[in-house]
């Protein structure tokens, strides 16, 4: 059995006396609150030195890498536009030396923001195994039979999401932080379109009793 964990630290200061207590696991991503270094800001304060340095101490005692990334650099922004504007990278995945030898083709992905101040973060590990790749192209098949337009506009969105989230990265101006609101309001029509196809077609349950529906969905 692999362990690993996601963490959401409010408190970093508060996250730095359990490092100890999880140095056992291989694997650890989430928003750890704290930036590595000065390239990874945009805007704001000056990182505390002392935060940084706890940091860097939490990661070589467990003998943990990054893992990188592609994508933009920041995963949070406050929301704000011209100088009041903040980017950094708070959240990122690590991983000690067994967990690189398990999973060798890891590839961590920033994905856009939509719907909160974080960038999700998307795992992918390459597995060569022939049942599901026969399954996701057989799902492939069928979605774009069934519900082939909305995926698609999905998809099409998503990249335009993530042009927006570059230019206004690179110049966090009013005009260009309405640009792409505009466009992730539209992607978020798009994913609510999406969400009830899926009620149809899987049953109402599952989204109203949640995790109660174990069996079915994470057998």
């Amino acid at each position: 059995m692999l362990n690993v964990i996601s963490l959401s630290v409010e408190n970093y200061g508060i996250s730095c006396t359990i490092w100890p207590e999880i140095c056992h696991f291989l694997g650890l991503w989430g928003d750890f609150n704290v930036i590595w270094d000065e390239e990874e800001r945009f805007g704001g304060l000056h990182v505390s030195l002392n935060e940084v340095n706890d940091l860097r101490h939490c990661v070589n005692t467990c003998n943990l890498t990054d893992l990188g990334f592609k994508g933009s650099i920041y995963t949070w922004w406050n929301g704000q536009a011209g100088d009041d504007c903040i980017f950094k990278r708070l959240d990122r995945c690590l991983a000690n030396t067994e967990f690189q030898q398990i999973f060798p083709a890891l590839e961590i992905t920033h994905l856009s923001k939509i719907g909160s101040d974080h960038n999700p973060m998307l795992l992918k590990c390459r597995e060569d195994a022939a049942p599901l790749k026969k399954l996701k192209k057989a799902l492939s098949t069928w979605s774009r039979a069934t519900y082939g337009d909305i995926f698609q506009k999905i998809a099409s969105l998503e990249e335009v999401v993530m042009v927006h989230e570059a230019e206004f990265e690179r110049h966090p101006t009013t005009q260009n932080r309405e640009n792409l609101l505009k466009v992730q309001a539209e992607l978020i029509r798009y994913l609510a379109l999406e969400e009830e196809f899926w009620k149809q077609k899987f049953g109402i349950v599952w989204f109203q009793d949640g995790n109660r529906n174990t069996r079915f969905f994470h057998a």
